[in-house]
């Protein structure tokens, strides 16, 4: 085949694979001992296929369509939430309590950082126990410290809860990173009006959820997630670890796992086999909620008020 017939063959090839092909050969390559059949053939080939995989390109002014939620500070104070304009309540104590240990573990303020101990999975035995109710309150202490950010992820793909509660607005979210390469991280992010706390929701349905979770590209970017900022903490609200594989998946991936429980409604035996799923994390705290009563909220009324004195 002469060098004619090559470049018609090749240039035909390019086209078919969607590659716009100027009709005047680049000036740069034509040269005094160079042939106008060389000069064609070497910078098409120079080119190659890769023009047909290329991804789509974020516009110079992605940065502006970041989604923003205003958390409704009011609202969820009447629903029993932490809120940044009221630090001091039993509530907000309460998770002090709690989120110490489990920022201590993600950090290494204990002189030893847990491996992958900033992605921190918040579930529970059975439905209604409040997990999700622990997620979010976890999260805002957490957005409240000085040297802390958090990200809440709705890993409950088959009921998220979150976006209702806090307002999130209808978009991509988690299982959408997990599926299309054109979709930037940025694109799913939800930020909020907390400084520290940005939310990532579930994002749309998919009959193989189970499976994503437990894939590689959910490897990696938990990896993004975990080592994007270095005082970030990943917050997973998951689902029942009884009702659903996915929380059981998740959990194969977390470096500490927050168990909540209900007081006087949670057998003994459901709360046994729901830690017997879990199979790779070594730190699982447990957190009782709906009690009537506290050893916290014993003491909060004497010093709960030190601003009078």
């Amino acid at each position: 085949m002469s060098l004619i017939e090559q470049a018609a063959k090749r240039l035909e090839e390019l086209r078919r694979s969607g590659v716009e092909i100027s009709d005047r050969t680049p000036a740069h390559v034509a040269s005094d001992h160079l042939s106008t059949p060389e000069a064609l053939v070497q910078p098409l080939d120079a080119r190659g296929d890769s023009a047909s995989f290329r991804r789509p390109q974020r516009s110079a002014h992605a940065d502006s369509t970041h989604r923003h939620v205003d958390l409704d500070f009011t609202a969820l104070k009447a629903h029993g939430f932490v809120t940044p304009d009221a630090s001091k309540s039993q509530i907000a104590d309460e998770f002090r309590v709690l989120k110490r240990p489990i920022i201590r573990n993600a950090l290494g303020r204990n002189g030893v950082r847990v491996k992958g101990g900033n992605l921190i999975m918040v579930t529970s035995a059975l439905p209604g126990e409040g997990k999700t109710f622990t997620s979010v309150n976890l999260a805002l202490s957490i957005a409240m410290e000085v040297d802390s950010r958090v990200l809440l992820v709705d890993g409950d793909v088959a009921h998220p809860a979150i976006p209702t509660l806090l307002g999130v607005p209808h978009g991509p979210g988690l299982l959408d990173l997990l599926t299309r390469d054109d979709l930037d991280f940025a694109d799913a992010l939800v930020r909020t009006n907390v400084d520290k706390l940005s939310v990532l929701p579930a994002g749309t349905r998919h009959h193989r959820a189970t499976e994503l979770l437990a894939s590689d590209q959910m490897v990696g970017l938990l990896r993004e997630l975990a080592s994007r900022y270095s005082d970030r903490i990943v917050i997973f609200d998951s689902p029942p670890l009884l009702a659903t594989t996915e929380a059981r998946v998740l959990a194969t991936h977390m470096g500490q796992i927050v168990m909540v429980v209900a007081a006087d409604a949670t057998s003994h035996h459901a709360v046994e086999q729901a830690l017997a799923t879990i199979e790779a994390c070594e730190i699982v705290l447990m957190a009782l909620n709906k009690a009537g009563r506290t050893e916290v909220g014993t003491y909060y009324g004497y010093y709960g008020n030190d601003d009078a004195a």
